[in-house]
């Protein structure tokens, strides 16, 4: 059974009495999927197979350890993507939640140095487009600074921001449903500095499906340990 080794990050696919979660491991540069049953008795791992390996690692002397990272799963299409921080590229795994097998790094789908540097968390948007923090301990760039990147899943370079004049001020971001609202923003991202805990988030409604999403960003100094 596969292990467990240095988690830097996970999602979960949750299907009621079962779900399958994804974790990153930045110790030994791999992807493990737990296959989990839930039940009022709590949880149980039916089992855990390494679906990717083979993402550059390493330790840091500002980030402490880097390697792979954020990871979105596309239930729909069975696509897990991963952010691979020294690598500077975020890749594809097709099938990522029903393979038996390690598909090693998977498929390239994003890799550019001008937006990249070292994406850290990565979520998928409502529009289907991925976004990453770059955490800046890969291919820092002073002008670029804690940048958020949107990409298409055909690897299609989207929009960036930067939300602080600091490097590596990233944490992690997410996409969270909310309430309908009168007002139809671009497919695109639109931050704003009116976070209550002094981040960032963008509202973002899809004009096709009227999906209404917020983009959360956490920031390093905003962190409650």
């Amino acid at each position: 059974m596969a292990k467990i080794d240095g988690p830097w990050d996970l999602t979960i696919f949750d299907q009621g009495n079962q779900a399958k979660v994804f974790v990153s491991n930045v110790l030994n540069g791999t992807v493990v999927r737990l296959d989990v049953a839930v039940s009022e008795d709590g949880v149980q791992i039916k089992g855990a197979t390494q679906i990717a390996s083979g993402y550059a690692f390493r330790g840091d002397p500002a980030a402490l350890v880097v390697g792979p990272s954020g990871l979105a799963y596309d239930p729909q299409r069975d696509v897990l993507y991963v952010a691979s921080t020294v690598d500077n590229a975020v890749f594809a795994l097709f099938g990522a939640g029903n393979t038996k097998h390690d598909s090693g790094k998977g498929v390239l789908i994003y890799a550019d140095n001008a937006d990249l540097h070292g994406p850290l968390a990565l979520a998928l948007g409502p529009n289907g487009d991925l976004f990453t923090a770059n955490g800046d301990a890969i291919n820092a760039d002073s002008k670029q600074p804690s940048e958020i990147v949107e990409f298409t899943t055909q690897g299609r370079f989207v929009a960036q921001l930067s939300v602080d004049p600091a490097q590596g001020a990233h944490l992690d971001l997410h996409f969270r449903r909310r309430g309908a609202t009168s007002c139809v923003l671009p497919r695109s991202m639109t931050m704003c500095r009116t976070s209550p805990f002094g981040g960032f988030h963008s509202t973002t409604q899809d004009a096709e499906t009227g999906f209404v999403a917020r983009l959360h960003i956490y920031r390093i100094p905003n962190c409650i340990y």
